[in-house]
């Protein structure tokens, strides 16, 4: 069994479509917690409803790292995965999870990432530059962000009257569809 962790700090979109697509079609992969930083977020009723256990961290406690890798280690996680986090990964987690610490970036990278640069931020860039495509990038997290390795990328056109509610449900279409199966296609790549 290859143990999976959730890290979002939002709604719980991507979250859930990850969660459902792992309970539903796949069986030597397991969701077994979502860490989150908000005590708001509407991604813990998403994890309630599904019964994942999760367990909220202060922002210092990311930072620092030393009690988020403790539990993630109790609890055996294998992987983890960024559906909507947005606090950087410490280096002591980038250090314990080489290149097994997947994030998923509402642009084609390299265009508009790096820091600061997420949810309707990018959106507002693609359309303020006159981008005439714009997507999704699915990448390994590394010390900097949004450098790491690229796993795959999906992209959508833009439309000539196109503004930011419509691309980001164009974007969101898109990460529902191919998140979820891209992050079990890296897994069991892998693990061969």
């Amino acid at each position: 069994m290859i143990n999976l962790s959730i890290f979002a700090s939002g709604k719980g979109s991507n979250a859930e479509k990850i969660i459902k697509h792992f309970n539903k079609n796949v069986t030597r992969i397991k969701v077994v917690c979502l860490i989150c930083n908000q005590a708001d977020a509407g991604v813990l009723k998403v994890a309630e409803e599904y019964g994942v256990p999760f367990r909220l961290f202060s922002n210092q406690e990311i930072q620092d790292g030393t009690k988020l890798l403790d539990f993630l280690l109790l609890q055996k996680v294998d992987w983890i995965v960024l559906a909507g986090f947005l606090r950087k990964i410490p280096l002591r987690l980038i250090r314990s999870y080489p290149e097994r610490i997947i994030n998923l970036h509402p642009s084609l990278l390299p265009k508009y990432g790096g820091k600061g640069m997420y949810g309707s931020r990018v959106h507002e860039a693609v359309i303020e530059n006159r981008d005439s495509e714009s997507g999704i990038s699915i990448h390994l997290v590394n010390e900097e962000f949004d450098q790491g390795k690229l796993i795959a990328q999906f992209s959508c056109n833009l439309e000539e009257k196109e503004d930011v509610f419509s691309l980001r449900q164009k974007i969101q279409k898109l990460e529902h569809h191919y998140y979820p199966k891209v992050i079990e296609q890296q897994i069991n790549q892998e693990a061969i």
